[in-house]
């Protein structure tokens, strides 16, 4: 926001409610930024989206989560309608191709796990999931949470099952979580896929998406625009060009993985 012209104290002040809400907290933290006037609401996820779309039909929303469009958010990607315009994370094809990569980093599995944002996966697009996974001969099992604290036993449940991997579904309730989920993952050796490639690079096993720093980039174009008066039906919703694959190989040797030089010659980055 500074290389923008938005010096923080000086003509740029956060409000900054929290990142750790939980979801039925996003109705009143919403109601508080609109009563206090902010001249734009930031939020993550679907959940905090509709909150800040509910609390005012004026303030300009910038929203960040995996279907604007998909979700009802926007009616349209090139001119919004409403309040709301933002970054598009294209979710919905992208676990779909976590998880297919998964399934080829552990050769011989017959049971998955994935852990599903409950308000942010439509029961319709786990179930794409599950197709796509019985057409490889995978049983697929969801455990679909609500709040981030459900993620320790989730990843047990899924160990105990006989989860042979695991696929971090995109959301941004348990952005927050990665490192204790990269740990427990480790200790129970457990292959896991995450929403970034940056994610393998701090620990994980592999990632698979757009850069978390381009978005932020991006997002702050769209904040400067409004900030200067746009209006959001003439911010376009942005999405993601660009989709790295990064492995870890350090972490593949501590759990016993081979990959193929045929998978390796596909992939973006390594760290080893």
């Amino acid at each position: 926001m500074g290389r923008l012209g938005f010096i923080e104290g000086q003509n740029f002040t956060i409000d900054e409610v929290s990142s750790a809400l939980r979801p039925e907290q996003f109705p009143e933290a919403a109601a508080r930024l609109v009563k206090a006037g902010v001249d734009i609401i930031l939020a993550g996820g679907d959940p905090a989206i509709r909150a800040a779309q509910q609390a005012t039909a004026t303030i300009p929303i910038l929203g960040m989560t995996d279907d604007m469009l998909g979700s009802g958010l926007v009616r349209s990607m090139a001119r919004p309608d409403g309040n709301t315009t933002g970054i598009s994370l294209m979710a919905t094809e992208l676990d779909g191709k976590r998880q297919e990569i998964l399934i080829e980093m552990v050769p011989g599995a017959r049971r998955i796990a994935a852990l599903a944002d409950a308000g942010n996966t439509t029961p319709d697009r786990l179930q794409g999931l599950r197709d796509a996974a019985h057409a490889r001969g995978v049983e697929l099992s969801v455990y679909r949470l609500v709040q981030a604290d459900e993620v320790a036993n989730a990843i047990h449940a899924a160990k105990a099952a006989g989860a042979d991997g695991l696929n971090i579904m995109a959301s941004p309730l348990w952005y927050s979580e990665t490192a204790y989920i990269m740990q427990q993952a480790a200790a129970l050796r457990l292959p896991a896929i995450y929403q970034w490639p940056d994610f393998a690079e701090l620990g994980g096993l592999a990632g698979y998406g757009p850069r978390i720093l381009p978005l932020f980039h991006a997002s702050s174009r769209q904040l400067a625009r409004l900030l200067k008066g746009a209006k959001p039906a003439d911010v376009p919703v942005e999405q993601p060009s660009k989709f790295e694959l990064v492995v870890n190989l350090k972490v593949a040797k501590a759990l016993g993985l081979t990959l193929s030089p045929s998978f390796l010659g596909r992939v973006d980055g390594v760290v080893e």
